[in-house]
């Protein structure tokens, strides 16, 4: 299905804030001032809900006194400005973003309405942080340029971190009381335990099952499969939690259902399977079993459009985050159900 053309304005807090039953219900009746896909008279699948650039978007201020002291320090023009590389959120609506451009990770803390930068993670300096995964208390960042997993806290505080033998890690995902990571320099899952212990790993460069050429970025399923886009082999892999492949979704072409630049990769409550494609500009849906849905998304840099976006999220409300990289923000949308 092609994608919705429509332009349209934020609706900042409305679906935010859960309005969605009144947003299902302009959409049903093909509201123009509402983003949909796909696009009437077919049921919507998936809803715009608003851009993500900086804790503002989110409703959250900032006191005088801080914003005159960002202002000095330059720390104003930071908040508003990032380029997102991976997005995680969890079920207490807190949201990382990496930002490699400034090598920091950007934290939305949503109980306490707070927003971080951290550039410095305990004693190690980010240079390139790429994934990141929240756990139940923890948070995790692998960095490209150190070659490191760091687990730590909302706090910014280091619980531990495994900073040998990693190559190039990219993806990182929790998963069963695991920590799995996708390492794009040895094409291959690294396993890790809560503590940061290597159990296991899996996988080697080739093209057949279970084979890697620069894997990016991992997710997991409702049911504890693992998917894992296999970048240059234009893929995404489904394998079990020990690495055995199971299925494969898309494969390299031009039309829906394949990909060219395969990116981010993540999975709704449902199993719906969705994954970015840098090229293309757009979001691709799946089924559990990955036969092809719907897309949504196109170029440019209008609601709805993106230039060479990475990561996505989906929390456990159906919020849906994609990092919109050079368009430097997250675009937020839901998937709204079936009807």
């Amino acid at each position: 299905m092609k994608p919705c053309r429509r332009w349209c304005r934020s609706l900042g807090l409305v679906l935010w804030l859960g309005w969605l039953p009144f947003a299902l219900a302009a959409a049903r009746k093909g509201d123009r001032a509402l983003p949909v896909w796909p696009p009437a008279p077919e049921t919507p699948r998936i809803a715009f809900v608003q851009f993500l650039t900086g804790p503002a978007d989110l409703g959250w201020t900032r006191s005088f006194g801080a914003r005159v002291i960002g202002f000095i320090i330059g720390d104003n023009r930071r908040e508003a400005r990032f380029k997102p590389a991976g997005v995680a959120l969890d079920g207490a609506g807190n949201i990382l973003v990496s930002d490699t451009d400034a090598g920091e990770v950007c934290g939305f803390e949503a109980r306490r309405k707070k927003f971080h930068r951290w550039g410095r993670i305990g004693p190690y300096r980010l240079q390139s942080p790429v994934g990141v995964a929240m756990g139940a208390d923890e948070c995790y960042v692998t960095d490209s340029g150190l070659g490191a997993l760091i687990a730590f806290g909302l706090d910014g505080k280091v619980r531990w971190a495994v900073t040998n033998g990693l190559e190039r890690p990219s993806g990182v995902v929790v998963e069963g009381g695991k920590i799995f990571v996708a390492e794009a320099g040895a094409h291959r899952i690294s396993v890790f335990d809560g503590r940061g212990k290597k159990m296991s790993e899996f996988g080697k460069r080739g093209s057949g099952p279970c084979e890697f050429n620069f894997p990016t970025h991992i997710a997991g399923l409702p049911d504890g499969r693992l998917l894992v886009t296999d970048a240059m082999n234009a893929r995404v892999q489904i394998l079990d939690p020990d690495g055995k492949p199971l299925s494969v979704v898309g494969s390299r072409g031009d039309g829906s259902g394949h990909f060219d630049r395969p990116k981010g990769v993540a999975a709704d409550k449902s199993g719906h399977i969705y994954v970015v494609d840098a090229l293309f500009d757009n979001v691709q849906v799946f089924d559990a079993e990955g036969r092809f849905l719907l897309n949504f998304g196109e170029p440019g840099r209008g609601v709805g459009e993106f230039w060479m976006p990475a990561g996505i999220a989906v929390g456990p409300d159906n919020r849906i985050l994609v990092a919109d990289a050079y368009n430097r923000r997250v675009q937020v949308f839901r998937y709204l159900g079936e009807p």
